[in-house]
């Protein structure tokens, strides 16, 4: 199965299905030196982790707790691949045993019989937003990395079932479960989960990445442009359906005397570049934004069909999220 690997100096594979022994990401190319412990890894893997999602979180309580295979000696990375182990304890596979012979609407099921003629009915197997775990504990370790350079990275939802703000009061993040830069859009969002909730449907919604610090000069022209690059790391996120950089798709019923960042003796007067400029960073901070779609496990009746092509109804029982966000926020900052 390729199509595992991420990054060229930097390169992450990430393993492991959702109702498997264990999920988890091998790194390598990280530098020797580097002081590193499991709780740096666990505290970023507490904000994404099953349960922790506020009013929008699955009831499957996962403990995530990582595990340092190798790469690591007394507290420092040695500069040989980093392994890293995160293993299920909450697995209720029995739960999927009535969706084996299902292609269920919204997920990856069709397409992976199509291509591999097999297929992990339990939880999506490799497809499951499980996956994701190992993204977050390899970002952990490049958080680490890019702090030295004094380089950050911060998302949080701009966005939820249609309730949006303008706001980016990015004190604000930590005083809500859905990471908001507004308190009074969150109280709103939180509210809306809460009644879809109750109709047995799903939400989806925005999420903006705020990565600052970045030294001018990074990207390559042509086709190994930087926005290019984030774009292809944030779209290989399950959830993700589109990324825009800087303004984005505002752009287009911009005219070019709205959309140019004016150039003054202290800098940038605007950002609707995003920080990039000709796919190379121009030292403002960059942005980008994520379209998160809807959770596709609904609990209402959907129309499909089954191994043997009959067409079936089905439900999505078991234990979900009713949003990936807010626990798609450490990993939209991990793929930064």
């Amino acid at each position: 199965m390729a199509g595992n690997t991420f990054g060229s100096l930097f390169r992450v594979t990430t393993w492991g299905e959702s109702h498997g022994t264990a999920v988890g990401a091998t790194l390598d190319g990280c530098p020797p030196g580097l002081p590193l412990t499991a709780q740096d890894i666990q505290a970023e893997l507490d904000r994404r982790r099953p349960g922790k999602g506020g009013p929008a979180a699955s009831p499957r309580k996962e403990p995530d707790a990582v595990e340092i295979l190798s790469g690591v000696f007394e507290g420092k990375t040695t500069g040989t691949p980093i392994a890293l182990a995160i293993f299920n304890k909450d697995a209720h596979s029995k739960s999927y045993d009535n969706l084996k012979d299902i292609f269920r609407p919204g997920h990856g099921d069709i397409s992976y019989l199509a291509k591999y003629g097999i297929r992990d009915h339990r939880g999506g197997g490799r497809a499951s937003a499980r996956e994701t775990a190992g993204r977050v504990a390899a970002g952990a370790v490049a958080k680490k990395l890019l702090s030295l350079h004094g380089i950050t990275v911060t998302a949080y939802t701009v966005s939820l079932g249609g309730i949006t703000t303008d706001k980016r009061n990015l004190s604000e993040i930590n005083d809500n479960p859905l990471f908001c830069p507004d308190n009074e859009a969150a109280a709103k969002m939180i509210g809306h989960i809460e009644t879809v909730r109750k109709e047995g449907d799903t939400l989806g919604g925005i999420v903006e990445i705020l990565a600052t610090g970045c030294p001018a000069g990074l990207g390559e022209p042509v086709f190994e442009k930087l926005d290019a690059a984030l774009a292809s790391a944030l779209m290989s996120i399950g959830a993700v359906k589109g990324v825009e950089i800087g303004a984005g798709f505002a752009a287009a019923g911009m005219r070019g005397s709205e959309n140019n960042d004016v150039i003054l003796p202290e800098g940038f007067a605007s950002n609707n570049s995003g920080g990039i400029l000709a796919g190379i960073s121009n030292g403002d901070a960059i942005v980008a934004r994520v379209a998160v779609k809807p959770i596709p496990s609904i609990g209402k009746e959907q129309q499909t069909i089954n191994l043997a092509h009959e067409p079936v109804a089905v439900s999505i029982g078991g234990r979900h999220d009713i949003s990936a966000i807010p626990r798609i926020i450490p990993v939209c900052e991990a793929m930064v």
